[in-house]
């Protein structure tokens, strides 16, 4: 608990608070989803042929915050009116602990040939989800803007398309770009929360409709007409290897691998910790202006801890620690992916859409250009639709959640958005950049 204020505000506590407590009610609920999706017959065999597991994983904690059982944040007001905020710490702890360890461990087998010849198209898909993002910021403005002009208005550090540039800097790199967008166009930091919760419900609601179309992927290919000999070759030649070397394991393998996780991840946050408070000096050395903020995603401990535990677990499958893939790895690795998303589906409060509504509108419109442009590329290029989902989830999501939809497709798949979710970091400032000047002049500013 902290910030306390006298304000008057709207409790907003939910049933339980205790970080344990939620910890626990997310497992139970991961338990159940994983005890109805394995039953062989009746109404939960056609439940989860329609909808995939995965997306549960995310809805489920999403209908639980709606339901005011759990909540990312609150406010509690006392009887004499001082209100104290409060937050859960596990959307932190999966992403810094459990998704460097998972990374880790789903890389182990990573057959690194076979990533390269799944050939340019994964780059294509991501370079058409940036596009999609540039050019959707301002078709949003645009559209909105003829039917509500005031949605898209505001003067000077309240002007609504500086609050968008932030949006464009989430959805193409990540928090860092997101942050350099904020101070590149002063956006007033009042208003800004503003902008978090649209990026929070629109991202969100994308990411679900992602998840939902992993299960009829193979539906999708087909009218895709897509080709997906690559991608099924790497993952029989993954799954053939783990069956050579399956074992039952003993304890001595399963601390191993808990040695490998989360030495790994004590290892990535020392190193982030360095090389982010390196490059800290080294971007403040730079004048101040636009060249500064385009290398600010060097000074995020976020991407260094992702970028050093996916270089950690490409050099460990060179070694012999790749054969503790038959022990399990991956597996584990798929425990902690799943933790994630049920963190990151707590996130989501369904009732909140109908706030700001207008502002929700222009992140629908934007994204769903991003959408529109993604298929018709897919459909162009016969591009399966794990590229699409990847390429997209590596801009909207960044390395919190591209791994988790590659990952859906075969474990094996992560390490691919990783790289291009890093990639998205690189390129985030600049393309942000070019999706606001669009933006702006489509606002009439």
């Amino acid at each position: 608990m902290q910030d306390t204020t006298t304000e008057i505000l709207k409790d907003t506590t939910p049933l339980f608070t205790n970080d344990t407590i939620v910890f626990g009610i997310l497992m139970i609920a991961l338990g159940f989803i994983f005890y109805t999706s394995s039953r062989e017959e009746g109404f939960w065999k056609k439940f989860y042929g329609i909808v995939p597991a995965l997306f549960m994983a995310y809805f489920l904690p999403a209908l639980l915050t709606t339901a005011g059982v759990i909540s990312p944040e609150w406010t509690t007001v006392s009887e004499t009116g001082e209100a104290t905020k409060g937050s859960t710490s596990l959307y932190y702890m999966s992403s810094r602990y459990l998704l460097p360890a998972a990374l880790v461990l789903m890389t182990l087998s990573i057959d690194l040939k076979g990533v390269i010849n799944l050939g340019p198209k994964a780059l294509v898909m991501f370079f058409a989800g940036t596009i999609g993002i540039v050019l959707g910021g301002p078709l949003a403005v645009l559209i909105v803007g003829s039917i509500h002009p005031e949605a898209v208005g505001g003067e000077g550090a309240d002007a609504v398309w500086r609050g968008l540039s932030t949006l464009a800097g989430s959805w193409i790199g990540g928090g860092a770009n997101q942050t350099a967008m904020l101070e590149i166009y002063g956006y007033n930091q009042k208003l800004y929360g503003g902008m978090v919760f649209v990026d929070i419900v629109v991202a969100n609601i994308w990411m679900a409709i992602i998840l939902f179309g992993i299960g009829k992927s193979a539906k999708i290919d087909k009218w895709l007409k897509a080709d997906t000999s690559a991608i099924e070759n790497l993952k029989d030649k993954v799954s053939d290897y783990a069956k050579k070397v399956d074992r039952n394991p003993t304890l001595t393998d399963l601390m191993i691998l808990a040695a490998i996780a989360f030495g790994t991840v004590s290892f990535a946050h020392f190193g982030a910790d360095f090389l982010s408070s390196f490059f800290t000096s080294v971007v403040d050395g730079i004048p101040k202006g636009i060249t500064r903020n385009i290398f600010t995603f060097l000074d995020s401990s976020f991407f260094w801890m992702i970028t050093i535990t996916t270089i950690i677990g490409v050099l460990l499958s060179f070694t012999k620690a790749k054969t503790y893939e038959g022990a399990g790895a991956s597996k584990f690795g798929s425990v902690f992916i799943y933790i994630l998303v049920a963190s990151i589906g707590m996130k989501m409060d369904l009732t909140l859409i109908f706030d700001n509504m207008w502002l929700i509108v222009i992140g629908l419109v934007w994204m769903a250009v991003h959408a529109g442009l993604m298929i018709l590329v897919a459909k162009m290029i016969r591009a399966p639709y794990f590229f699409l989902a990847v390429g997209s989830q590596a801009n909207v999501g960044g390395a919190a959640s591209a791994p988790i939809v590659a990952s859906a497709f075969h474990p094996s798949l992560a390490t691919v958005g990783v790289l291009l979710a890093v990639f998205g970091y690189a390129i985030g400032t600049v393309a942000a950049i070019l999706c606001t000047v669009l933006m702006q002049l489509a606002s009439g500013a």
